[in-house]
């Protein structure tokens, strides 16, 4: 299956929702906002939301920063 993450192509090799996507892009347990289709999904919903073919993903996550 395609998608467009973050802006460019990518392939999943199955159906897959945005929580295992989020486990293949190495962000479990990290702070992420996701898009999909213009549409922000919220955390609670990640496990459940099912990936389509030619769907358009962002994937943010947030960086901590600060003075040092």
């Amino acid at each position: 299956m395609n998608i467009i993450l973050n802006g460019e192509p990518h392939t999943l090799t199955e159906q897959c929702t945005i929580g295992s996507l989020i486990e293949q892009l190495e962000l479990t347990g990290k702070r992420v906002a996701v898009e999909v289709n213009l549409d922000i999904i919220p955390r609670s919903e990640h496990n459940k939301h099912q990936l389509q073919e030619n769907d358009k993903v962002e994937v943010v996550h947030a960086i901590g920063g600060g003075a040092v």
